[in-house]
This record gives C-alpha cells, sequence and structure tokens, in this order.
C-alpha cells in the first residue's frame, strides 16, 4: 500500500513540475494542484500506518484491534484540502480576468508590453 502510494506521489511530483515549466496559465495553475495534492498525499505517508495501535483511544482497552492511521496528518491534509480549494477557486476567476485583459493564455504575453505603455 505504501509502495503504491510513494509511486502516486512521485507522478503527481512529476506532473506538476512537468506542467508548472509549460508556458500556459491553465498548465501552470494545474502543476499547482498537483504539487499541492502530491504534498497531501507526502504528508498522509508520514502519519504512517500501524498495525493493532489504536491513535487515540489507550492499548489497555482492546476495542480496536486492526489497522489504523494517524489522525493528526488527516486533520491536516482535510485542512490543506479546503484552504486549496479556496486558493484554487480564487486563481480561477484571477486568470479568467487575465485572458479578458490579455487576449492570452501565453505567460511571455503577460511580460511583452504593448507599444502604448513605452
Amino acid at each position: 500500500m505504501e509502495l503504491l502510494l510513494v509511486l502516486v506521489l512521485g507522478l503527481l511530483y512529476a506532473a506538476g513540475v512537468y506542467l508548472i515549466l509549460r508556458r500556459s496559465l491553465v498548465k501552470l495553475l494545474l502543476g499547482i494542484m498537483l504539487l499541492g495534492n502530491g504534498t497531501n498525499v507526502l504528508i498522509f505517508l508520514l502519519g504512517k500506518i500501524t498495525k493493532g495501535s489504536p491513535p487515540v483511544i489507550d492499548e489497555s482497552y482492546k476495542v480496536f484491534q486492526d489497522i489504523y492511521a494517524d489522525p493528526i496528518p488527516q486533520a491536516l491534509i482535510l485542512t490543506a484540502i479546503v484552504i486549496s480549494f479556496a486558493l484554487t477557486s480564487f486563481a480561477i476567476v484571477l486568470l479568467k480576468r487575465v485572458y479578458a485583459l490579455v487576449n492570452s493564455d501565453d505567460l511571455d504575453d503577460l511580460n511583452t508590453p504593448e507599444e502604448e505603455d513605452l
């Protein structure tokens, strides 16, 4: 299970870096989103999945004897998902406004001044 998540993590980071290096604003945003999701998977992997050790209940209670994950990284990931959703929504609105003003999706067009601006 953890090996599969490591492979998914590598794919998310590789695809995110690839998309960030493209010249499109939409691909840049998608790359940043993939890097954020990869970081969430990394935090989940760092929490480790342990067998037979309940995260909150004392070990003297024999209620839970199954595979558990630490709840703290899961709460952190849930918070990160909510924050990244809000930031992504805001970035989409900004991208729409930039596209309406510049009429281009290319990042180089944002850095090139118009003749009337000189």
